[in-house]
């Protein structure tokens, strides 16, 4: 399995792993693909369906602040060929100051 974790902690060294566990959780089967289990920041209806699914359904959050949270997140790990959804999940999340509510 993959070391969440760790890797979360390359963007955000202060990262709670009660967090990244239940983000872990709410992906669950996602995970175990490797397709799913990365975003792809390049594909334009990929981002749509984070801002969707996680920004809007999971977070409350939609529209101008959802867009921004998650070009934020792109920006920050445009160096990294392989996002980790998790890692991208919860960076998104501490954009919009959601991590608490988690």
């Amino acid at each position: 399995m993959t070391d969440y974790l760790a890797d979360v902690k390359l963007y955000d060294a202060g990262a709670d792993e009660a967090v990244v566990n239940k983000i872990v959780r709410h992906l669950g089967i996602a995970l175990r693909n490797r397709d799913s289990s990365l975003v792809s920041a390049s594909d334009p209806a990929e981002l749509d369906r984070v801002k969707e699914k996680w920004c809007g359904k999971k977070l409350g959050v939609t529209g101008e602040a959802a867009d921004k949270a998650v070009d934020a997140v792109c920006a920050a790990m445009k160096a990294d060929k392989s996002k980790s959804r998790v890692t991208f999940y919860y960076l998104v999340a501490k954009e919009l100051g959601k991590l608490g509510d988690l």
